[in-house]
């Protein structure tokens, strides 16, 4: 478990970046798999989010709310009349409800949490490259001033891919330069066209672009780092069937 030094200074909410480390499942699962939608034994995953809602000190695992994940820009406002909808299509959600657990799952993708001590208010986003490039970071932060103009987020961005180990090629890298020139500063250049992607970088400056000036990163290399986290990339190169899912979670404490 990973655990930001900005949001462990607000004494009014829990976070943590869950490893792979502490669950049920197993084989290539093993062992913290909270991904519903994989293959997984169904039952291993649900004792795992109930693993994680105890955890969080949450009362149940119905009041962790995970996200059905598109790689879009849509967020999602939990309120106290939606507060228990189970399913929910977006890849962000934000909050004031006190007593429930926001989730972002993640195999590579960046996972966000974030706090607004103005508002009370927590928010998680999970940004893989498709969400980031279409607007889910700004959107995110668009949603908290909706509750409130005024507002001071703080953001902690957990572990991901890491630039070593994402390469990508030459419509990728063309697609990000069409959305900005500027781009360029998170690319470096190999040979025979391809590139290698500074996802972690991008998203912060994302971030800061967006005016959350206080951003930590617990920087971790999901590909790399297999003793501690899952990652859908080195699935692939391995020739697995499927992989597991990371949880990072954040909730106001009732």
């Amino acid at each position: 478990m990973f655990f930001s030094n900005k949001l462990n200074k607000f004494k009014n909410i829990n976070h943590c970046f869950f490893s792979k480390k502490g669950g049920y499942s197993s084989g290539i699962y093993e062992s913290l798999n909270c991904g519903l939608g994989s293959d997984d034994n169904k039952n291993n995953v649900i004792k795992n989010l109930e693993f994680v809602a105890k955890k969080m000190e949450i009362n149940n695992v119905e009041n962790l709310k995970l996200m059905n994940q598109t790689h879009s820009n849509k967020v999602f406002f939990l309120d106290e009349k939606n507060k228990n909808l189970n399913k929910i299509k977006s890849d962000s959600l934000v909050t004031n409800v006190n007593g429930v657990a926001l989730g972002v799952l993640t195999a590579d993708c960046v996972p966000i949490i974030l706090y607004d001590e103005v508002n009370k208010s927590i928010g998680c986003i999970h940004a893989g490259w498709k969400g980031s490039i279409s607007g889910v970071i700004e959107n995110t932060i668009k949603k908290f001033k909706e509750i409130n103009n005024k507002v001071k987020i703080t953001a902690c961005i957990g572990p991901c891919i890491g630039n070593k180990s994402y390469e990508v090629g030459e419509d990728f890298y063309k697609n990000f330069l069409a959305e900005s020139k500027n781009n360029i500063n998170f690319f470096l250049k190999q040979n025979h066209n391809k590139y290698n992607f500074d996802i972690r970088k991008y998203v912060n400056f994302k971030l800061n672009n967006c005016g959350v000036e206080e951003v930590e990163n617990i920087d971790f290399d999901t590909f790399e780092d297999k003793d501690n986290f899952y990652s859908y990339r080195r699935s692939q190169k391995l020739g697995q069937t499927d992989y597991g899912r990371c949880i990072a979670t954040i909730s106001l404490k009732t």
